[in-house]
């Protein structure tokens, strides 16, 4: 399943390649644009529904995701498995929740989101989840490229590519990156 996903990505020039400055700071050679996949419509029903079927055993009342990457994973998420979707947005560097959303005590989650490396927009989600008294049933992305050193967060995780995609601190930079323009295409 992997592979034609990763077709996908390559077909839409979502997958890119080049010197990227993650949002966690460290710096790569490919970086994965989401939001230029899953501005296909069909193509976003189709990889959340994907997502959607590999959570469909957990049991959840809703879907949250972080902003701004996560929404429409989230939205699609939700909407293949029949769920409500709220979504947390930044704010003064971190995530809230705002526009009226609600988490209820005891409120089953699946936490959904489209690229996790370090993991700290999904952290701080489930913090947001886990605060207000409601439950992390589990997390689904579509691409993990944390290499196996995301973070285990108490929960399940499932994702529908995992990558081990090489990162670098800024001051160990290889000697062919420090030669080319680093660029941040992610969400600010």
């Amino acid at each position: 399943m992997s592979d034609d996903l990763l077709a996908l990505f390559r077909q839409t020039g979502a997958l890119l390649d080049g010197h990227f400055v993650l949002r966690s700071g460290l710096h790569s050679r490919q970086f994965f644009q989401c939001a230029l996949l899953l501005q296909h419509t069909r193509i976003a029903a189709d990889v959340c529904a994907r997502l959607a079927n590999k959570l469909a055993d957990f049991e959840c009342d809703a879907v949250i995701s972080p902003a701004l990457g996560g929404i429409i994973v989230g939205q699609e998420v939700g909407r293949a498995l029949g769920k409500r979707h709220i979504f947390a947005e930044k704010e003064a560097g971190g995530l809230v929740l705002r526009r009226g959303f609600e988490i209820g005590p005891g409120e089953r989650f699946i936490v959904a989101e489209d690229v996790v490396t370090r993991g700290g927009r999904v952290q701080q989600t489930l913090d947001i989840v886990r605060e207000r008294g409601g439950v992390v049933a589990a997390i689904g992305v579509i691409v993990d490229r944390s290499g196996g050193k995301r973070p285990d967060f108490g929960c399940p995780f499932v994702s529908l590519i995992e990558m081990n995609v090489e990162n670098f601190d800024a001051d160990n930079l290889p000697a062919d990156l420090t030669q080319i323009p680093a660029v941040k295409p992610g969400s600010k």
